[in-house]
């Protein structure tokens, strides 16, 4: 996205390559939409296996068959299966389509970091593949070197939270299925009783399985294959998956719930894994380093440029550890559930599972809770909003809602217009005022949403406006939340909060 936005930048990747194995699979809406502003979601859409819901079983009964918010109009699906590997290489290309904006140098690692007095810089001690090393300098330095992160290790940083014992092996496989796309779990199964089961189709006829193991298990022995493939047999089995199958890629993971509390240290900013650890279950750990790049990279690039002063970066670690902390409670609560840490979770687990077999109400306590948009209500960003609104589902630091418009040459999603400028919606059925029209002087794009490119009521609804009469501004940062909002057409309280980001 720094390259988007005009940003030259080097990476520094320990990796030969791309990552291998499945590792992060589930790429919610929302990140979708952040691939789309780095120019990488074309490829990832045609690739990724897209779903909407999914199905709970205790033991061979289906207890939990849920979908998540989705209709028609919407630009991308809840969510798409991907194995990691395949986004990497899409962000890569993209990067690569701007020019010379990005230097990715794969294998080479960080062996020391020192930051200059008052601000003046980073130097970089950097590994290349054959050993030798060299020093790089630069204005700024951003940590997404995951969750053993070197650079965290050498500024003597230290991440705080929870570690749970429970243990799952990750295991792919190759084998076809006319199964749907859908998340698939599995309470004491028949094929592995006592353990709890995922599994998700991915692209080339892979499903990706993870399953618990028991607490006396010893890890080292779990992930060997003569231990793994009988396993998934007996479940493959079971689901009456009978075609020929073979494994790609073990692993083990257990679950964290840690966050550094703050993710600038002077001129180094912290991202992705290297910030924070949260659980899989909610798919919110590749999901919320994704918003964690799509939160950073405008900041990052107005300081760069020169048009905001480096304590806009402050806000960046205000609303992501803000975020962490309600992913880490979120993603706490499914591990609790997924992998009980003690006899009374346990018990409380089976309890909710025996009465879900037959009990409507209790089946919502099994619900996943997939991934979603942080509000970032409490951002030091946000502009009070004036006059009177139908709804909250816009408000300051609330994330900018999809609305399908009628352009020129057909229906225009509202979202593609957010990932690179301010943006100010402009709600009139009239002739703009001068100083509407002229906002792009000062850097801001106007789109103008009139009743008539508004014919399903869509925007006007869900940006709080009552009836098409109304008139308002609503300003959108680059990464799609909402900064403000004023009833009328008045552009000076607009104008104002743009100066605060200088």
């Amino acid at each position: 996205m720094l390259s988007q936005l005009g940003v030259a930048c080097l990476v520094i990747e320990a990796d030969e390559a791309y990552c291998t194995g499945s590792r992060a699979i589930c790429v919610s809406r929302r990140s979708q939409e952040i691939l789309g502003w780095a120019g990488a979601d074309k490829a990832l859409v045609e690739t990724g296996l897209s779903w909407e819901g999914g199905r709970s079983y205790w033991r061979d009964t289906q207890v939990l068959h849920f979908q998540m918010p989705s209709e028609p109009t919407q630009r991308f699906a809840p969510m798409v299966n991907i194995q990691q590997y395949h986004i990497e290489a899409f962000a890569h290309r993209a990067a690569l389509a701007c020019g010379n904006m990005a230097d990715v140098r794969f294998g080479h690692r960080v062996a020391g970091v020192q930051q200059a007095a008052g601000g003046a810089g980073v130097a970089v001690q950097v590994v290349a593949p054959g050993g030798e090393q060299h020093e790089v300098t630069a204005s700024w330095l951003v940590a997404c070197d995951g969750g053993r992160s070197t650079v965290r290790e050498k500024l003597g940083l230290q991440l705080k939270g929870t570690q749970y014992d429970g243990k799952y092996v990750i295991v792919d496989i190759v084998q076809k299925t006319r199964r749907p796309v859908e998340r698939l779990a599995w309470f004491d199964p028949p094929s592995n009783p006592g353990s709890t089961i995922l599994m998700h189709r991915q692209p080339g006829d892979v499903w990706r399985i993870d399953y618990q193991i028991r607490d006396d298990e010893d890890p080292a022995e779990a992930v060997k294959p003569e231990n793994v493939l009988p396993r998934v047999q007996s479940h493959l089995q079971m689901i009456g998956e009978d075609e020929p199958w073979e494994p790609l890629w073990i692993s083990i993971y257990n679950a964290k719930c840690l966050t550094l509390d703050s993710y600038r240290h002077g001129q180094v900013l912290f991202a992705g894994d290297a910030a924070h650890l949260v659980p899989i279950f909610g798919v919110r750990g590749l999901n919320s380093g994704l918003d964690d790049a799509g939160n950073l990279a405008w900041k990052l690039a107005r300081v760069i440029n020169g048009e905001s002063s480096p304590g806009l970066l402050d806000s960046y670690s205000t609303e992501r550890v803000h975020a962490a902390r309600e992913n880490i409670a979120y993603g706490a609560k499914s591990t609790e559930f997924m992998a009980p840490p003690d006899f009374a979770f346990r018990l409380m687990r089976e309890a909710t599972l025996r009465l879900a077999v037959s009990d409507e109400k209790v089946r919502s306590l099994i619900n996943p809770r997939q991934s979603s948009p942080i509000s970032y209500a409490a951002s030091p960003l946000n502009v009070p909003q004036t006059g009177q609104w139908a709804n909250d589902t816009a408000a300051p630091g609330e994330p900018a809602p999809e609305a399908l418009l009628a352009g020129r040459d057909g229906p225009v999603h509202l979202t593609r217009m957010f990932g690179q400028d301010f943006v100010c919606l402009v709600f009139s059925d009239g002739v703009l005022p001068d100083a509407v029209a002229t906002l792009t002087r000062h850097g801001i794009a106007v789109m103008e949403i009139e009743p008539d490119a508004d014919p399903t009521g869509q925007a006007y609804q869900r940006y709080g406006l009552a009836d098409a009469q109304a008139s308002g501004l609503v300003l959108v940062r680059p990464d799609g939340y909402v900064m403000g909002r004023w009833r009328g057409l008045d552009t000076t309280p607009l104008l104002a909060a743009m100066e605060q980001l200088r």
